[in-house]
């Protein structure tokens, strides 16, 4: 994953639930099959019985092999409460926000959704119910999370989430990869330098991964990136991926930042033009990060990200990547994001679930959303690979997900722990105005990008910033 709040959300906020975020592992498709065990909590109040929907996902969740145990999470709803049904629709990620739009425009909302991302939250402001009043009517038991952590779902519209997932982002790399091409893998602590080939020591950041990630691409003849008659047309192996789901959060690795700038208008700021510039001259002209038509190709997409492959040697990505790692392999572990400028910046998803404020069974609802955040926490973080929000279940959450089918014997979880604490803040996905159609527009130059080579990037810019300028005046 997302990969994805109001005004409200301020950078301490999102530094509050960094610091509550700390913990040891992750995983690809887990074996759980049972909800885990409820949380100690209060009764819920008495509700009538309904039928609630499920809307899924403005986050993580879409993955078929993620399904089968959604479906049983659901079901488990109405066997806890005779009576009541929770049915799950699933939607995926990238025609999630448009559906749900056409949904409440219909009057055809859904009761819960979830699990929604930090981005998916703020593309329907105004649309979810304050949790306060139920919360307070159920008695439920917030002080097992940090208050920082709470206070991160308040926002003008009340209390609209309660904590539930985190994930950092972290660099995924492929040991073997690096041992063939004769390269010391990448640091594992935020403190350490780069080990080159000779033996000296250098900066850990994008100048460095650059320099690898060229000798880490390889041709079908086995020329690397560096060396005379290599091929780009033929390229079996790519040393570098970044997280190209979306623009702001590419852009977020080398800086944390918001379009939005202090006087209100468009503005993409410095850093993110810096790592867009590397992302493009890596696929055009260095050739080690693979353009458009490659990574949607069926030889490099495994299954939605194309280190999944195993053909790619490093990759930044979230937590939520562990849902098919497996398919890489298991000789893949975790390092740190390099540094740009001398700064790290970690990108931070988190997920939680949110209730519309136009469902018709609003009590029902709260019980089946905290149906989720408890009696089938467990499940749902194992399934999805989210560090859990409550900084007691952390430990346990890491040792079960580091014990996932086809999943190495060793995997360095600290580095997870380690990156929250380098979360972009402000975090990438907050709120600014006409967010779909922001969404859209970053949408449509990243595809220019990744497909067109020999653009004049700053008149690119230029027009980026026009564009969305003349959106959010609209």
């Amino acid at each position: 994953m997302n990969q994805r709040l109001a005004r409200a959300i301020a950078p301490l906020a999102v530094l509050a639930l960094v610091v509550t975020a700390c913990g040891p592992s992750a995983s690809s498709s887990p074996s759980t099959t049972a909800t885990g065990g409820p949380e100690t909590q209060a009764p819920p109040a008495t509700f009538a019985p309904a039928s609630l929907r499920w809307y899924c996902c403005l986050g993580t969740g879409e993955d078929p092999s993620q399904v089968p145990t959604e479906e049983e999470v659901a079901a488990g709803f109405g066997e806890l409460h005779p009576g009541s049904e929770l049915k799950i629709e699933i939607v995926t990620y990238d025609a999630a926000r448009n559906t749900l739009s056409t949904q409440i425009a219909g009057g055809n909302a859904p009761d819960i959704v979830g699990p929604a991302g930090v981005g998916g939250l703020a593309a329907f402001e105004g649309q979810w119910l304050d949790l306060a009043p139920y919360i307070q009517s159920t008695s439920y038991d917030l002080s097992e999370f940090d208050p920082g952590a709470v206070d991160f779902y308040k926002t003008d519209e009340g209390q609209i989430g309660i904590p539930f997932a985190v994930y950092p982002s972290m660099v995924w790399y492929k040991k073997d990869l690096f041992a063939e091409a004769g390269l010391n893998e990448p640091p594992h602590g935020y403190d350490a330098k780069y080990t080159m080939a000779d033996g000296t020591e250098v900066e850990w950041d994008y100048d460095t991964v650059r320099e690898i990630a060229m000798k880490l691409t390889v041709d079908e003849a086995g020329k690397d990136a560096t060396e005379a008659g290599f091929d780009p047309e033929k390229i079996v192996q790519y040393g570098f991926e970044p997280q190209r789901d979306d623009l702001r959060g590419l852009g977020a690795y080398w800086g944390a930042g918001s379009l939005v700038s202090s006087d209100g208008s468009a503005k993409i700021p410095e850093p993110w033009k810096a790592a867009w510039r590397f992302f493009y001259d890596g696929m055009w002209k260095d050739h080690f990060i693979m353009t458009g038509p490659v990574f949607e190709s069926e030889e490099f997409s495994g299954g939605g990200y194309a280190f999944f492959s195993g053909r790619v040697a490093m990759s930044e990505n979230f937590l939520w990547t562990t849902y098919g790692v497996a398919d890489a392999g298991t000789d893949w572990d975790l390092a740190a994001i390099p540094a740009y400028n001398g700064t790290i910046t970690s990108p931070l998803n988190a997920d939680t679930f949110a209730i519309l404020k136009d469902s018709k069974s609003p009590d029902a609802a709260f019980a089946a959303l905290t149906y989720l955040m408890d009696d089938a926490s467990e499940t749902l973080l194992n399934l999805y690979g989210g560090m859990p929000a409550r900084p007691a279940k952390q430990d346990a959450f890491f040792e079960q997900l580091g014990q996932s089918d086809g999943f190495p014997a060793e995997v360095d979880w600290q580095v997870a722990k380690d990156s929250v604490a380098y979360a972009d803040n402000p975090n990438f996905e907050a709120p600014m105005p006409k967010y779909n159609e922001t969404l859209d527009i970053l949408g449509t130059y990243l595809s220019k990008w990744t497909t067109t080579p020999g653009l004049d990037l700053d008149a690119e810019f230029d027009a980026l910033e026009a564009e969305i300028q003349a959106a959010w005046n609209s």
